[in-house]
């Protein structure tokens, strides 16, 4: 069952582009992780401040994969410094509405 993952992320006044760039190599390294279906960073157009990443996974084992892989570990080392809080993520499965 494919998993959804919606992560938040709120930078320090200033830290915006050194968080793009960590995001940067972050997101094309899982991009190409067996398992990632959508890998994407966005940003709140008020403020600009907030970042959200938008994931999409085929299953639980591909999240898992995820969260231990280095390039994962080495964001999470360099976000740590730039951003104002522990991120808030929602992780969410599909709903069958079809049946």
């Amino acid at each position: 069952m494919a998993i959804k993952v919606i992560a938040f992320v709120s930078v320090k006044p200033g830290a915006e582009a050194a968080f793009v760039a960590a995001a940067r190599v972050c997101v094309a390294a899982s991009r190409a992780e067996p398992g990632t279906l959508h890998y994407e960073l966005w940003r709140e157009t008020e403020g600009a401040r907030r970042f959200v990443f938008n994931e999409l996974y085929a299953d639980q084992a591909a999240v898992d994969a995820h969260m231990q892989s280095d390039h994962f570990k080495a964001f999470g080392l360099a976000a740590r410094d730039l951003a104002t809080a522990r991120p808030e993520i929602i992780v969410t499965e599909a709903v069958d509405v079809a049946g």
